[in-house]
């Protein structure tokens, strides 16, 4: 098969890059190694749109943060992703953060961060009385924000395919060679070409990048943990809280979710790329840590922890080049943090390299910009009866923690990409995200995953490849 341009990973990153290429007179194929998009460190973050006052100034990860979280608000809006503009506090809490929040101020201003504010104590407790006693003052940066970052992968990629993308799941690719006119990428699913690559493979992107003689940079895999609690701690605090940054990250923050839970997390630790197991000594020094912030967190109301692997490199900045030794071939590797907030604008900047790099660009005259999904739970009564009578499916309760209808979870598994296990319907709708995790509607998920999609009830999977909720049986009766 061949394309204009290949983009290999489909993360928000990917997916950002493949929305923005949507526009254009192109053939764009995606190469997504996993049975889902947004199934590696997009489905596993903070879920923060950073204000860009961390960066240093003058490199991509500044100009790229301050973009992407410039273009965010308009963009969740358009394409009906989950948002909140609810800003962010970093905290002082001894005399030494005192001075590195001068230093993020004023590095912030360089990076033209807007409405920064260097708060009092007696300020920053008026927006926030659940913080330390220890406190002093706070950075405050309105432009911070909270966003659904796996279902703003969803709708950017699925906004992708409908104008034209074309997308291969489960086809990591194995080996990559170069033509006269550019490139063949070999994969399980067969053999894909193009003149332009985007290497958009987050922690393995070291490895893609290997496959054509380039080891220009490596990454480093950090993985990070945290604790997702109940809704009844959803109000604990209004802002992001974040602790004064350190050499290993943005240190542990205490955050709302867009779905009305609170988030704590995450530490930071080298790891492999696929390692996302929690640890109990991890998660003791998120929870302790993020008590020196907000020393009230009834941490009993933990409904579940996870784990995320970050694509740090040994580069102090965003790679995002084309390669110097594979013409053609263009690298956006080390996304780690800022990474989520800057995907809208890494999208655009994709764009103008493969642009610099050769590639005819001719906008099309129509291009589907919009997207909206149905979420019961937020119509008024009169809108869910109306729906009801249209479709009685939306009149049927699955998820009762959530309120998610057989409706919605039909919906979703008839969108340009369906889920195909029973964690791809919870991330789509919300289905098994609530208190009892899926211990209620699971069973009920994976029986209309079946029936919708054709399939055993056997083949249903709760992720990714090979993790089947049920087992058949041998024809000697043995269990498989």
């Amino acid at each position: 098969m061949k394309y204009d341009v290949i983009i290999i990973g489909c993360g928000v990153v990917g997916a950002a890059c493949a929305y923005q290429l949507s526009r254009y007179a192109l053939r764009v194929g995606i190469l997504e190694a996993s049975n889902d998009v947004a199934n590696g460190t997009t489905k596993a973050n903070s879920a923060i749109v950073h204000a860009g006052y961390d960066p240093l100034p003058g490199t991509k990860m500044a100009r790229l943060n301050v973009r992407g979280t410039e273009l965010m608000g308009a963009l969740c809006r358009k394409l009906d992703v989950p948002y909140r503009n609810n800003g962010s506090l970093v905290l002082s809490l001894s005399e030494e953060d005192d001075a590195a929040l001068r230093t993020l101020y004023e590095r912030g201003l360089a990076n033209g961060v807007p409405g920064l504010r260097l708060l009092s104590r007696e300020e920053t407790l008026a927006l926030e009385p659940n913080l330390s006693p220890e406190l002093r003052g706070a950075l405050l940066a309105p432009s911070a924000g909270i966003v659904n970052p796996w279902e703003l992968c969803y709708a950017l990629a699925e906004t992708a395919l409908r104008n034209g993308a074309e997308l291969r799941l489960s086809a990591p690719v194995t080996a990559i060679e170069r033509q006269e006119e550019g490139w063949r990428l070999r994969t399980p699913k067969g053999d894909f070409s193009a003149p332009y690559v985007l290497n958009c493979a987050g922690t393995l992107s070291d490895r893609i990048a290997a496959l054509v003689g380039d080891e220009s940079f490596h990454i480093r895999p950090a993985k990070g943990e945290y604790f997702l609690l109940d809704k009844s701690e959803g109000t604990r605090v209004e802002h992001v809280i974040f602790q004064c940054p350190s050499k290993l990250g943005k240190g542990v923050l205490v955050s709302p979710t867009v779905h009305g839970n609170l988030l704590v997390g995450p530490n930071a630790a080298p790891s492999d790329p696929e390692d996302t197991a929690n640890s109990a000594q991890g998660l003791a020094f998120v929870r302790s840590s993020a008590q020196r912030s907000v020393p009230g967190i009834n941490f009993r109301e933990n409904i579940r922890n996870f784990a995320g692997v970050r694509a740090n490199s040994d580069s102090e900045d965003f790679i995002i080049e084309e390669s110097s030794v594979a013409p053609g071939f263009i690298h956006i590797a080390g996304i780690r943090s800022p990474g989520l907030s800057a995907a809208p604008a890494i999208g655009e900047e994709a764009v103008l390299l493969l642009r610099q790099a050769g590639l005819e660009l001719k906008e099309k005259a129509e291009f589907i910009d919009s997207r909206r999904r149905v979420r019961f739970h937020e119509l008024s009564e009169q809108e869910k009866n109306e729906l009801i009578a249209q479709d009685p499916r939306y009149g049927r309760v699955i998820c009762r923690c959530e309120t998610v209808t057989e409706g919605e979870i039909v919906a979703a598994l008839h969108t340009p990409i369906p889920p195909v296990s029973v964690n791809g319907v919870k991330r789509r709708v919300g289905a098994g995200m609530g208190r009892c995790q899926g211990g209620f509607c699971g069973p009920r998920v994976q029986e209309i995953i079946a029936r919708e999609l054709g399939l055993d009830p056997t083949e249903v999977l709760m992720d990714w490849e090979g993790t089947w909720v049920l087992c058949g049986e041998t024809k000697g009766g043995a269990a498989q």
